[in-house]
């Protein structure tokens, strides 16, 4: 599965934009690790979002690392399909709607 449609890569605003949404979801089946992005270097595949993981907070991901990832028999980081463009508060906390 493409993590990146040409589409969604479209949807995607530069980096530092300062954009409060999150566009695309992406998750381990294996773990807990979400990956929100909301602004996306297409160039460089560097990615700014809102991550679940050990911690959760926004930061800086590459989408190149992010496809690299494999967990036990071969899974791989999945794009959450049926996931809609949603607001980010402000605050350092994600929208119940993320989830």
């Amino acid at each position: 599965m493409k993590l990146l449609t040409k589409a969604l890569e479209k949807k995607l605003p530069a980096i530092r934009s300062a954009t409060n949404k999150a566009y695309v979801k992406w998750f381990t089946p294996w773990t807990n690790w979400t990956w929100f992005v909301m602004e996306y270097n297409p160039e460089t595949g560097e990615c700014f979002g809102y991550v679940e993981g050990l911690e959760k907070e926004f930061g800086y991901f590459n989408i190149k690392e992010i496809e690299k990832l494999e967990g036990p028999f071969g899974l791989k980081v999945e794009r959450d399909r049926l996931f809609e463009t949603t607001t980010v508060l402000v605050n350092d906390k994600i929208n119940e709607e993320l989830n």
